[in-house]
């Protein structure tokens, strides 16, 4: 693919001014410019997805849990005894 050099940049902004015209040049440029940054978020967002998949399907190393036991704390009788419905 050949590179496209300053004179032809010249060429191709003199034949779009020609066809499009001084006042919609401007908008074709900031759209053309919204649509290239809407392109490169998607394909930043598609990356990073596919980035994610691959780190949550290495294996995961799991450390054994650890739980401390509660302290011997009485309860209460109204914890411990079942409260009666009042509708029934």
């Amino acid at each position: 693919m050949p590179n496209i050099g300053p004179a032809e940049l010249i060429v191709i902004l003199l034949v779009a001014l020609l066809v499009f015209g001084p006042r919609k040049l401007p908008e074709l440029g900031k759209s053309l410019g919204h649509g290239l940054r809407e392109f490169r978020k998607s394909t930043q967002g598609l990356k990073a997805e596919l980035d994610g998949a691959t780190i949550v399907a290495s294996p995961v190393v799991e450390q054994p849990v650890t739980v401390a036991q509660p302290a011997n704390i009485p309860l209460s009788a109204a914890a411990v005894t079942p409260q009666r419905n009042a509708e029934a």
